[in-house]
């Protein structure tokens, strides 16, 4: 699924991205089986048209937190001289996927009444 955003040349604040990053890897993870730090970041670039873009010094320590967490499991593959790390879901990572998911969406229901934002929005699918 991909997003057009009415507004634009908008980044979005590391302070918002910080509090939503598990959910987001782990959503990007259960969407595409298996994925590389790297990747990860291209991925939320492009889905997002450049307004979320998340560093390698935010993304990594989260995604050891995950996997300390029993949430992700990492695979080692040689790729030439170099070695990369391919990230997936483990059967909890699955399940708290859903409830991060569910949570956040809740979440942004509930800031959208707290500070009176209408329920149409500047974000539609297509």
């Amino acid at each position: 699924m991909r997003y057009n955003f009415n507004i634009t040349a908008m980044i979005y604040s590391s302070e918002l991205i910080k509090g939503t990053l598990k959910t987001i890897v782990l959503k990007l993870l259960a969407d595409n089986s298996r994925m590389y730090g790297y990747e990860i970041t291209q991925k939320v670039k492009d889905l997002t048209f450049d307004k979320i873009q998340i560093t390698e010094g935010a993304l990594y320590p989260t995604l050891h937190a995950l996997e300390s967490d029993g949430l992700v499991t990492v695979e080692t593959e040689f790729i030439g001289k170099r070695v990369r790390k391919y990230y997936s879901l483990s059967p909890t990572g699955k399940t708290k996927t859903k409830e991060k998911v569910n949570e956040l969406a809740d979440f942004m229901n509930t800031m959208k009444f707290l500070l009176d934002i209408p329920s149409t929005s500047n974000l539609s699918t297509t």
